[in-house]
C-alpha cells in the first residue's frame, strides 16, 4: 500500500508568515496530484474505488472519467479524462458559500464543514469543474442488506450513518477531498491506489523532489480552465 508520509490537519490555515520546508516541524504539504491521459485506459477503476471508499450514494459521484473524442473517421481518437475535484488554490466554491461551511484546510484541499452546510448549493453553480454534488438522502437501503449501517468516512461515526433519520450529510453538498482520511492514515488517495494504468500520481507539490512536482512542471502538464484564474492543483499530462 502506498504512504505518502505526511500529516493532514483540517483546521483554517494560520497567519504565520514563516517558510517551512519538508521535514521540518509544522511543515504542511501542498497536495496534487497529476494524470497522465496517455496512461488512462478509461476503466473507471478509479470511479469505482472512490464511491466504495466514500461510500457516496446513488447519484454522487466523486470521481468520473469523460470521454473526449476528436477528428473525423478513421482518424479518429479518443481521450480519456478523469475529473476529480481540483483542490483550487482560488477556489470560487468558497468565496460564494454564504455559511463559510466550505474553506481551505492548512494544505490547501478544499472542505466541507457539513454542519455549516445549510444546502444552498452556491457553490455546485459556482464551481466550473461539475465536481460537487448535493446529497438528496437517497440510499441502496432497498437494495443492499445493512446499507444504513455504511459509514461515510468524511464525516465520521456518529454523522456518516444513512439512517430513516437523514442525519449528516443528507442535505448538504460533497465532493472529493482527496480522501483525506486516507491522507491522515499516511496513504494516497483511493483512486491513484486503484489505478491499473498507473495514470494518477499523488504527493507534495510543495517538495521540489517530489513526483507530483517533477511532473507538474513537465513541458506536457497543463490544468483545466485556467483561464477562469482558480489556480486548480490537479495537472493532467498531454
Amino acid at each position: 500500500m502506498a504512504k505518502v508520509g505526511l500529516t493532514l490537519h483540517r483546521r483554517p490555515p494560520s497567519e504565520s508568515s514563516e517558510v517551512l520546508v519538508p521535514g521540518d516541524e509544522g511543515y504542511q504539504p501542498k497536495w496534487g496530484m497529476v494524470i497522465d491521459l496517455q496512461k488512462c485506459v478509461g476503466c473507471d477503476s478509479c470511479t469505482i474505488a472512490c464511491k466504495v471508499e466514500n461510500r457516496t450514494p446513488p447519484g454522487v459521484s466523486y470521481n468520473v472519467v469523460f470521454e473526449e473524442e476528436t477528428g473525423e473517421f478513421p482518424n479518429v481518437k479518443r481521450t480519456n479524462v478523469p475529473r476529480p475535484c481540483m483542490q483550487c488554490d482560488s477556489p470560487p466554491c468558497v468565496s460564494v458559500c454564504p455559511v463559510n461551511a466550505t474553506y481551505k484546510a492548512e494544505d490547501g484541499t478544499v472542505v466541507i464543514d457539513a454542519d455549516r452546510c445549510i444546502g444552498c448549493r452556491y457553490c455546485i453553480t459556482a464551481c466550473p469543474y461539475g465536481a460537487r454534488s448535493f446529497d438528496f438522502g437517497t440510499s441502496y437501503e432497498d437494495e443492499m442488506q445493512g446499507a444504513e449501517e455504511i459509514v461515510v468516512p468524511d464525516y465520521g461515526a456518529e454523522q456518516g450513518k444513512r439512517t430513516s433519520k437523514f442525519t449528516s450529510p443528507v442535505g448538504t453538498v460533497r465532493k472529493c477531498t482527496f480522501c483525506t482520511h486516507r491522507l491522515e492514515r499516511g496513504e494516497e488517495p483511493a483512486c491513484c491506489e486503484t489505478c491499473i494504468g498507473d495514470a494518477r500520481y499523488f504527493g507534495d507539490l510543495n517538495d521540489p523532489n517530489s513526483v507530483v512536482a517533477k511532473l507538474a512542471a513537465d513541458p506536457r502538464a497543463f490544468r483545466l480552465k485556467e483561464e477562469f484564474g482558480t489556480a486548480p492543483r490537479v495537472y493532467y499530462l498531454r
